[in-house]
């Protein structure tokens, strides 16, 4: 799973897994589900994401793999 922040759109993409979306819905204001030809879950899009989500602070827990931090 990756985490992506887009500052110039304000645009939080979570992809879930990497498959390519063959079909997108929005499921409430600014809030997208990408899903591939299966109708697996691949993707969520998060518009105005620094007003909907504190991105200052991110928690994992009882995760059941090994986590890696990167940051900038």
């Amino acid at each position: 799973m990756k985490l992506n922040y887009y500052p110039e759109a304000d645009s939080l993409y979570i992809d879930l897994v990497d498959r390519v979306s063959a079909e997108s819905r929005e499921v409430s204001e600014g809030v997208v589900l990408d899903y591939d030809a299966e109708g697996n879950l691949v993707g969520i899009d998060i518009d105005n994401a620094s007003r909907k989500l504190n991105l200052r602070e991110l928690t994992l827990s009882k995760l059941p793999t090994e986590t890696h931090t990167l940051s900038r």
